[in-house]
This record gives C-alpha cells, structure tokens and sequence, in this order.
C-alpha cells in the first residue's frame, strides 16, 4: 500500500497580489494577469425565478414540446437531494447569465460576489460551460426558449464572426464587449475544447437552423493537424509572439476531450494514432490503482462533464470507473489529512486548483500539492457528482447548511477556509461550470446524452477504439 509524500510548491501569488486582482491562467499557470475594469453594464434578461424553493414552472404556450421534461430522480439521488441540486443549478446558471454579454455571448472568467464588480475578462472555456448551462437552463424551465435560442445564437454569431482566431483556435481570455485577446493569453488549445463542447451541446438541443449551420461552421475551422504538424502530441497553445508553447499536452489529464475532438473532425482530423501517444500513469494509494498525473481534482472531472465514458472502455482503462476511483482515493487522502486540518471530514473534504488566501493556487493531492492550508474548494466535490453521488452530497450539504458565507446568488464561492474563516469573494467560472454540469448529469445525464448525439464525439470515441461493455462495480 503506497503513500505519496511528495509536496509541491503550486501558489502563484502573494495575497497582496491577489488582491490587487492580479490572476494566472488554470492549467499552467502561465500567464499573470491584471484587473480589467470599465466594462458596460451586462443585462439581466428574463429569467424564470424559483419561488419558495420550488421547482421552477416550465415556460408555457408552445415552448412546452420543445424539449422533455426532465427525467425521474436517478436511485442514487433522495428527492430532497435533487431538489437541492436543482437550487444550486439554478443558482449556477444565473452566473452563466447574467455575467454574460448579451451581444457577444462571451462570460466572465470570475467575478466578485462581494462588490459591484466590473471586470471585463471573460474566459472562452467558462463560455464554453455557459453555452451549455443556458441548455440545461433552458431544459429545467429557467428561462424561457425563446431567450436561450437568442443568446445562443447571438452568442455563436459573434464568434464566428468577430471573436479573434489563430487557425480555428481561440485566445484563453477576451475582452467581453469587444472580443480583443487580453493579458497577452495564449491561444488556447484545451480551452478552445471546452467552448467547442459548450457549442457542440447547442447544437443538439436546440436543432435549429442557425445555430446548426454556426455550430458546424466553428468546429469545422479548427485546424487540429496545425496544433500537431509534427508531433502526435498537441501544444498547450500558441503567440503570436513566441510561437508554439513548447509544453505538450502528453500526460492524461483533462485533455481527452481535446484528442476526441480533433479525432472526430471530417475537416482537419488528427490521426487515431493521437490517442496512443499521450502516457498513462498507473498509480497507487491504500490498495486502490488508477490512471492519473497532476494532482488537482478536475483533470478527472472535465473531459467527462460532456463525452459520456460510462460504460466504455479503450485497451487502456475505464475512465468513468477510474474517475470513481480517483475521486474516492482523493477523499481518502483528505481524511488523512485530519490531524493537520481538523476541519477535513467524511463531511467536509475536497481540494481542486482554485482561489486561496494568498493567491490562485494549483492544489490537490495524492500526490500532496499545495501547500494545502486547509482550504475547501467546492467544485471538488460538485465536480465528481456523477462519481460519488453520496459522498459528494454529504460535502455539498455541509458547506451549504454550516457555512452560510460559502453560498451567494450564483452558489459556492470559488473557496474557503473554514480554521481561518477566510471566504473567497469571487466565484470562478469554470468552478461554477464544472460543478453545474455534473449535477445535471448526475440527476438525469442530460449533458452526455445531449452531446454524445454529435457525430464528432461519436466518431472520435470509435476511431480512439472505444467499445461497450458491462462495467462491474467500483469496489472502494
């Protein structure tokens, strides 16, 4: 029975500097960033309001056939838990609208919860995640179809039309009224995924002319046989002004949704031979083996917020059951964790790149990377809903019952400690984004569903050589 030791220096910033606002990009940390402010004020469309913590009424008239009502409660989830998840969908969603621009579809990449916030930064992968909140929204009866078919097709209009693009790619960060790339970011080749998944899942929802015929137009563009010329192995991202980011997206991480992307592209393929040259650590704690790499909680959670691996396997593994495995091992190494932070519980545990007190940190663990304080990140547990559904609604029902300075309008903040009583003021909009999508698709697998009916995920998954079979149950 191996125990990993290893500790890791993930911080980016002093708290001064974060407070200044200034921010790192997710993945790599590869970029600083500074405030952006003086943005026009964002419009609060019509949205369907939850009263008194009812289930919302679903839009009336001829939007009634557009789609189904949702399905029954899964047996994993008790009625009051559904109830619950659907309050935090509603809550997450309400971010994904109205810090959106309307005109340009583009999202923030967080925002203050604490202050008028007037940033201007928007991120192209919590767009992506918003793109397919405003399905889920439209699905649950949030708002009505009319309004999301509007910004969606608003949304995919302008970035077909005037969001700037490197070879079908997309800048990390944007400015949210204009499009213009800020903080020098890189064009980004896993986040441009992520968006590409967001407009994929429209797609399908809504069927409708327009948005098909864009949706088909953006991916299309993408160049994936530019980002591999002459590797089998794709660059983190691209500048203008120094080129090709040397660093190679070579270890399993979040990056399958990018390789079955560009796998399941009929205008610029990448060979299946793509799906073979990435590695896949084995690795080992308490007697449980499973494939990982870097140590924060999501590199487990986002390729599978919308391809649907249950079931599936290639030669290699079962990544569902693996993301089982992984999220229970994580849970285990925060309970060890207890005599250091007495705060770390069956209850309360979870830790995931996120806000910190001293800045944006890439933490989580086994391996130990941090240096963890303590701090609890939401989005670890709402990011492995589908995984562990009781263990993660015990996490989400603590934080939300105990500690009412984690919830806001728009649910979780981004990160708190509760030995220090330090709260985030900000959320993160791939935090809010992952942690939405998984409890959609814990309560009906709406999101997969969805999604996998496009023949791009389909085909990427069949040419990475994945086959159906009876998964037998995760034995943790």
């Amino acid at each position: 029975m191996d125990r990993f030791n290893e500790q890791q220096n993930g911080v980016h910033n002093s708290a001064d500097d974060h407070k200044d606002g200034e921010r790192i990009s997710r993945r790599k940390l590869l970029h600083q960033m500074a405030s952006l402010s003086i943005g026009v004020p964002l419009s609060r469309a019509n949205i369907l309001p939850l009263v008194g913590g009812a289930t919302p009424q679903r839009a009336q008239g001829p939007d009634r056939h557009k789609v189904p009502a949702p399905p029954p409660v899964p047996s994993t989830l008790s009625a009051e838990d559904d109830q619950f998840l659907n309050e935090l969908e509603h809550a997450n969603f309400l971010f994904f609208w109205e810090q959106g621009n309307p005109s340009t579809g583009l999202v923030k990449d967080r925002c203050s919860v604490r202050s008028n916030d007037t940033s201007i930064a928007a991120s192209i992968a919590s767009t992506g995640f918003a793109l397919t909140a405003i399905c889920i929204g439209q699905m649950r009866g949030f708002v009505s179809y009319e309004d999301a078919r509007a910004r969606v097709l608003a949304s995919l209009s302008f970035i077909w039309h005037k969001l700037p693009t490197h070879r079908g790619f997309f800048y990390h960060f944007a400015n949210i009224n204009t499009g213009e790339r800020v903080w020098d970011s890189e064009v980004s080749s896993v986040d441009t995924a992520m968006l590409l998944c967001g407009i994929l899942t429209c797609r399908q929802h809504f069927q409708d002319k327009d948005i098909i015929e864009l949706a088909h137009a953006i991916f299309d563009r993408v160049e994936w046989t530019w980002l591999a010329e002459d590797t089998t192995l794709l660059s983190h991202g691209w500048t203008p002004e120094m080129g090709f980011i040397h660093s190679r997206w070579d270890d399993y991480s979040e990056l399958m949704m990018m390789y079955l992307l560009g796998m399941g592209s009929t205008s610029h393929p990448l060979p299946n031979d793509a799906w073979f040259a990435w590695k896949r650590k084995v690795f080992e704690y308490d007697g449980l083996r499973y494939v990982g790499s870097f140590a924060p909680l999501f590199v487990h959670q986002y390729s599978q917020a919308w391809f649907d691996f249950r079931q599936k396997r290639d030669r290699f593994a079962d990544y569902f059951q693996n993301s089982i495995i992984a999220t229970d091992v994580h849970r285990r190494f925060c309970l060890e964790l207890n005599e250091q932070f007495p705060d770390y519980s069956n209850a309360l545990w979870g830790i995931t790149a996120s806000d910190s007190a001293k800045g944006y940190v890439a933490w989580g663990g086994p391996p130990a990377m941090g240096p963890i304080d303590g701090t609890i990140v939401p989005a670890a547990a709402g990011g492995s809903l589908p995984f562990l559904p009781s263990a993660t609604m015990r996490v989400l029902r603590t934080i939300h019952d105990h500690y009412p300075q984690a919830w806001c309008r728009y649910g979780f903040v981004d990160a708190f400690n509760p030995l220090t009583e330090w709260y985030d003021p900000d959320v993160v909009g791939i935090d809010t984004g992952i942690t939405m999508l998984m409890a959609e698709n814990a309560r009906s697998g709406f999101v997969w569903d969805t999604f996998m009916k496009n023949p791009e995920a389909r085909r990427g998954m069949e040419n990475a050589g994945f086959n159906s079979y009876q998964a037998p149950p995760a034995h943790l």
